[in-house]
Parts: structure tokens; C-alpha cells; sequence
């Protein structure tokens, strides 16, 4: 079994477009075939304990969330600024010990306030050393790393830590790590997927985000169309009964009874042909869409599985490799 094509998968979307589903749907999706894939946060929401019955992630514990029938497993961290900037400082300074101190006094929490750019450096610079743990073959390394990236608004200027240290750093370990990991960001190994919704709002931040994020080298690999409605009648039809000109024939049913079914058909059909206008303005981006469906039931860890299966079988090439 080769690895998979990407080694670094961030994933994005606008607030309640479900990107947090999607990212552990894409780990999952990605432990199919026997392999360790390493699903990580960096707002504290701890959206990944919940979506997997599992006690809130604390510190630098990856403990396991899911096992796969191939023998895969998905570990999860939440990854938090200060405690990023505590070990870095015991790493590069040696000052484990005076850290804590500060940090007691609220020292940390005030560094990260007032330079956001180096909080963005020291969570993304977690995420570098986890990918960085399977190229040197570490025995906790991982296959694959998913993260559960900032929402659109303001993924690109995370992600641009180049740019987001420039002011606070010309040379030394800062700067240094930030320049690994954007090389990191705009290599070969690294891709970011967009979630959306079908819908105007949506998708007009996932146009933008993608314009945003052409400049950085940064590469957008996929958008994921979240929710969607699926139909089996064909586009013409669909039309026709948004005009009232589809007639239903019923027999058990009076007239009033078939009037109102189908006022009814012809909502829906009118709402799958808005979700088609709406995705339809995708295609300029030139980016491959997947479409996952609108889930019925509560998201948990069954509905999490079943959107893995989707996503492993309209991306073949990142997960059968």
C-alpha cells in the first residue's frame, strides 16, 4: 500500500456550513485502508471529542477516536496557542520552567493577544511537526493529517504565516519556522478543501477564498458541497413542476389532496433548482466538486462514518493510492 497522494489536508468553509463534519469524514475516509491519520482543531471548540462521543482533547494527548474494519485508526488533537508557545519556548529557549511562571502570571495569554500573527505561526507549527513526523518515519507518525482549519473568513491570512510574521520577525527560530512551514503549505504534499452550502452566501465566500488563496501558492484541491439535496428527475422536469406545469395523477388522492401535494412538489423542486444555480457558479473556479447529501438525523459518529464512505468514493485518487 502506497501513502496517500496529500500528506497535509486542511479543510475550511464558511461558519455552519458543517466543516468540522466534513474534516473528520475526510479522516475517516482516509483510515479506510489500514492507515493512521491524525484529525486536528485549533479553535478549542472541541467539535472533534463531541462528533465522536469522546472526553474533551487536552495538552498534547492524540488519543484514538476510531478504529476502521481495515485496521485504520483516526487520533484526534486540539492544538491551543498557549500551550504551542510554552513548548516552544522550552524547546528553543530552554524555558520550561520561567515559561510556566509567566504563563501564570498571563504573560502568554498577552503575547498571543496582542501578535495574532504569532499565534497562527505557533498552531500551524504544530501541525508542521506532525506531517513531519511521517517523513522521518517517527514510530507516532502519522499517514495522513486533516485539519480543522479557521472558517473562510479568515483561513487564508492562518495559513499565510509568511506573511503574518513579517512584522514581528526578520530572522531566528520564529521566522525560520514559519519559512518551513509555508513550504510545507505550498508543496505537493499539502491541499486544502473548501465546504460549502448550496446556497448564495456560501458559495460567494468560497469564490472569494479561493481568489484570496491563489497568491499565497497555497493549493485549493476540492470544494465540498455540503447538504445537498439529491433528486432523481432530470433538470426539465424539475423546471415544470416549479412552474405548476408537472401533473400528478394519484387516483386515491381528492382534488384538494393532489393540489396541495402538488404545491408542495413544486417547493421542493423550486429549492433543488436554487441549490443548482447556486452550485453551478462552482464551475468557474475550476476546481473538482464533491456533493455530500443532506443528513437526516443528528451528526454523530454513524453519520460521520457514512459521509467517509461518500467522500472515499468521489475521491478515489486520495484515498485508493
Amino acid at each position: 500500500m502506497r501513502g496517500p497522494r496529500h500528506t497535509l489536508h486542511v479543510v475550511s468553509g464558511k461558519g455552519g456550513t458543517g466543516k468540522t463534519t466534513v474534516a473528520a469524514a475526510l479522516a475517516c475516509a482516509l483510515a479506510t485502508r489500514g492507515r493512521r491519520v491524525l484529525l486536528c482543531e485549533v479553535e478549542g471548540r472541541q467539535g472533534i471529542s463531541g462528533l465522536f462521543g469522546r472526553r474533551a482533547l487536552r495538552g498534547a494527548e492524540e488519543p484514538r477516536l476510531l478504529r476502521t474494519p481495515a485496521g485504520g485508526q483516526v487520533h484526534g488533537l486540539s492544538i491551543d496557542a498557549e500551550d504551542a508557545l510554552l513548548e516552544y519556548l522550552a524547546t528553543f529557549y530552554r524555558m520550561g520552567l520561567a515559561a510556566r511562571v509567566l504563563d501564570k502570571f498571563g504573560a502568554i495569554d498577552f503575547a498571543t493577544s496582542i501578535a495574532p500573527g504569532l499565534s497562527d505561526v505557533l498552531l500551524t507549527g504544530k501541525v508542521y511537526e506532525a506531517v513531519r513526523r511521517g517523513e522521518k518515519r517517527r514510530p507516532n507518525a502519522y499517514d495522513a493529517v486533516v485539519l480543522d482549519a479557521p472558517p473562510t473568513g479568515r483561513v487564508t491570512r492562518f495559513l499565510n504565516v509568511h506573511d503574518a510574521v513579517s512584522g514581528l520577525a526578520k530572522v531566528g527560530p520564529i521566522r525560520k519556522q514559519a519559512d518551513s512551514i509555508m513550504n510545507m503549505l505550498r508543496s505537493d504534499r499539502t491541499v486544502v478543501h473548501l465546504v460549502t452550502l448550496p446556497e448564495e452566501m456560501p458559495v460567494t465566500e468560497t469564490v472569494e477564498t479561493v481568489s484570496e488563496l491563489n497568491p499565497t501558492g497555497i493549493t485549493v484541491g476540492t470544494v465540498i458541497a455540503n447538504q445537498t439535496t439529491t433528486t432523481p428527475l432530470p433538470h426539465d422536469q424539475l423546471v415544470a413542476a416549479r412552474e405548476g406545469r408537472l401533473t400528478l395523477d394519484i387516483p386515491a388522492l381528492d382534488r384538494a389532496d393532489l393540489a396541495a401535494l402538488q404545491q408542495e412538489f413544486g417547493d421542493q423542486a423550486s429549492r433543488i433548482l436554487d441549490e443548482e444555480d447556486a452550485l453551478d457558479r462552482l464551475k468557474n473556479l475550476h476546481v473538482p466538486t464533491v456533493r455530500l447529501p443532506r443528513e437526516p438525523y443528528d451528526i454523530d459518529e454513524t453519520t460521520v462514518w457514512s459521509l467517509a464512505q461518500r467522500l472515499a468514493e468521489q475521491l478515489p485518487e486520495e484515498v485508493a493510492t
